[in-house]
Formats: C-alpha cells, structure tokens, sequence
C-alpha cells in the first residue's frame, strides 16, 4: 500500500509541475496580454484533483491522521483554478488578472502543502 500511495504523490507533483509549468511558460504572454491557458495546465489541474482525492483516500484507508481543514482549503483553491482554467481554456487570449490569479493560487496551493503542519 506505500508504494501505492508513492505513486500517487509522484503523480500529484506530476500534476502541480504541469499546471505550475503552463503557467510560468506563458508569463512573457502575460506581459504583452497574450497569455492563453494552455492544455497543460487543464490537465494538470485534474491530476492534482484525481491524485489529490486518492491520496486523501489511501490515508484514510491506513488510518493516518489527515488534516480535513487542510485539504479542504487546498481543493476550494484547486475547483477555482479548475473552474478558470475551464471556462477559458478556449479563449485566444486571457485577462492579465485572471491568469495572474490562477499563478497566485497555484503557487499558494504548493505553500499550503509544504508549510500547513
């Protein structure tokens, strides 16, 4: 079962470097109002929240303690990214603002996993 939940984690980092990556490759974009949500960061944001519920899931199932108040900031923040990064994923190009918030929120999500104890 570790390994198991090894596995998930390293999908999970998986998944933040893809969302996080889009992001950071289309900041020159942000810069002259260009940037666009590219398919990488959508399909990261749905690793995190697959591997994310497993892993909340499998440490439940060996009776490890999980902080509930935690994982539940971490997935509002991950549904609004979601929900950003789907609504305008079609679009040529996106709102500096809006992009910028999906950066801010990822990179805050990445500091609540390291720095909540």
């Amino acid at each position: 079962m570790d390994v198991l939940l090894h596995i998930f984690v390293g999908l999970h980092i998986i998944g933040i470097a893809s969302l996080l990556g889009g992001f950071l490759t289309q900041m020159k974009a942000m810069g002259a109002g260009t940037a666009r949500f590219v398919p990488a960061m959508l399909h990261g944001a749905l690793t995190m929240l697959v591997t994310g519920v497993a892993l909340v899931g499998l440490n439940e199932a060996q009776d490890h303690s999980v902080d509930h108040i935690k994982i539940g900031v971490k997935l509002a923040l991950l549904i609004v990214i979601l929900g950003l990064v789907y609504v305008k994923r079609d679009e040529e190009k996106v709102d500096k603002g809006v992009f910028g918030l999906v950066g801010l929120l990822t990179v805050a999500n990445v500091f609540i996993a390291v720095l909540w104890t």
